[in-house]
């Protein structure tokens, strides 16, 4: 594209002259996110849209090409070879670096192996009305996932260690070109996690996790009410890469009375009474 057919880089990422770097960041999420290729597959024009987007960004955010380019357009550019495609060859990285989801497009890092904390959990449960009064410990059984026991949440079998994926070379991600970039997408040989199981654990199929049915003794309070939530820390989902186990939300029902009804910290019973009961009492 001939530097007099370029659009202003301004108008391409919809900010002022005088954007922030922030402003100028803000923008090109937006419209990386919108147009980015694997979100339109085989549309050419939002495919032309990411370039022209990914070329604004690129002189906007350096100091020294945004300031020839305020002074002297595209041609001042000339020099300093404006927009270099190789820079944006691994999309994912770029995003990561700057607005912290690289991931949402396949990007080149590997999947993180940080402890990652694992889900909460949530467990409805319907009390009688005296139980909600007088309070009762009660006894559940939850269904969670955890760390398999036998190969400590890595899959492989006890004694063996995961292999380094030939695929992608451990990265977790394998890169193809498309057009004017070099996209990159999760390894479908070991879905993104950089290494594969050879000799699996019997335990869990290599999975590193397993389902069990946790039973818990639940003590309720006195006075909960329809609405109640009771946190249980450390009962949720196992976490991964040696995380913490997340927490278990008890959500509490309440069912009606046949004669009370409550009213914050009150207790309200309708009765009927004959006129004579009213008048002289009963």
């Amino acid at each position: 594209m001939a530097a007099t057919e370029k659009r202003d880089y301004y108008e391409v990422l919809g900010v002022p002259r005088n954007a922030s770097l922030d402003d100028v960041k803000k923008a090109y999420r937006k419209m990386a996110l919108k147009h980015h290729p694997d979100k339109n597959p085989g549309d050419g024009r939002a495919e032309e849209k990411f370039k022209e987007a990914a070329e604004a960004y690129a002189v906007l955010s350096d100091d020294e090409k945004r300031g020839r380019y305020d002074r002297l357009g595209h041609a001042g550019l000339g020099g300093m070879g404006g927009f270099d495609p190789s820079q944006f060859a691994d999309f994912g990285d770029i995003l990561g670096d700057l607005f912290g989801f690289g991931d949402l497009f396949g990007g080149g890092r590997r999947r993180s192996n940080r402890p990652i904390r694992g889900n909460d959990l949530r467990y409805d449960l319907s009390l009688t009305f005296e139980e909600s009064v007088f309070g009762k410990e009660i006894s559940i059984s939850v269904p969670r996932v955890i760390p398999c026991a036998t190969c400590s949440g890595s899959g492989a079998k006890p004694g063996t260690t995961p292999a380094t994926c030939t695929g992608c070379g451990g990265r977790g991600q394998v890169r193809y070109s498309q057009g004017f970039f070099a996209v990159a997408r999760t390894c479908p040989q070991c879905g993104g996690a950089g290494k594969v199981i050879k000799d699996p654990c019997a335990s869990c199929g290599g999975s590193g996790r397993i389902r069990e049915e946790k039973k818990l003794s639940v003590k309720i309070p006195a006075g909960v009410d329809e609405g109640s939530r009771l946190r249980i820390a450390g009962e949720g989902e196992g976490g991964f890469n040696g995380g913490p186990q997340g927490d278990l939300y008890v959500f509490i029902s309440v069912k009606q009375h046949a004669k009370f009804t409550r009213r914050d910290y009150d207790l309200h019973s309708e009765q009927a009474v004959s006129l004579t009961q009213a008048a002289l009492g009963a």
